[in-house]
């Protein structure tokens, strides 16, 4: 099985494919609330992340097996556009859909995040997802090393940004050449870490 790249037309799948990664994850837990119908809300916000990403020039890669995906990445390059108005539409119904105190969660999350400034171009690992199913498969190497290998491979790019709102996780992508750039409490249980990784010795920044 190899990562390779995906068409922006299958960004539904994509979505679908990191709606049960990302089932309980806690910034996803937090942002979309303990609604009853918390799996429809989580599917929205995926989705919309997904499409603005892919509207706004992003990248998907994706772990593909007869047509299935098993895992896929959603990353922002350095030439990200600014969004059109089918994302502004879009963000207007996500939020009618799930509420304005999910909104509110949301900007709030995003305020804490913005203390991870990375000033060079670069890309940003906006998400990365194995199903759950899939968990021990070893499907997380290969993602990242797509990941790794893109912005190497472009010469604007100083390398990727990341966030993760797991110790565990900080641990996984530091033993991945990551290093924390920056760490946030967004609330009294909910921390979050930035991390980047240098496209080259020579790119690194600080």
């Amino acid at each position: 099985m190899k990562v390779a790249p995906i068409s922006p037309r299958r960004h539904h799948e994509v979505a679908a494919v990191l709606v049960d990664a990302f089932y309980d994850y806690p910034v996803m837990r937090y942002v979309v609330g303990d609604a009853l119908d918390y799996e429809a809300r989580l599917q929205q916000l995926i989705e919309f992340f997904v499409f603005r990403r892919v509207r706004q020039g992003g990248l998907l890669f994706g772990v593909d097996r007869g047509g299935e995906l098993l895992g896929a990445t959603v990353l922002a390059t350095p030439r990200e556009t600014t969004a059109p108005p089918e994302v502004k539409d879009l963000a207007l119904q996500l939020w009618s859909a799930i509420g304005e105190d999910a909104r509110q969660r949301f900007d709030t999350y995003g305020a804490a995040t913005q203390r991870f400034t990375v000033a060079p171009p670069h890309h940003h690992l906006s998400m990365i997802g194995v199903r759950r199913a899939r968990h021990g498969d070893g499907l997380a190497r290969p993602l990242l090393d797509v990941v790794t290998q893109t912005s190497v491979d472009d010469p604007e790019s100083h390398g990727v940004s990341l966030t993760t709102e797991l110790l565990k996780n900080v641990q996984l992508y530091e033993h991945f050449g990551y290093r924390v750039i920056g760490h946030a409490h967004v609330t009294a249980d909910l921390e979050t870490w930035g991390l980047f990784r240098a496209a080259s010795p020579a790119r690194e920044t600080r």
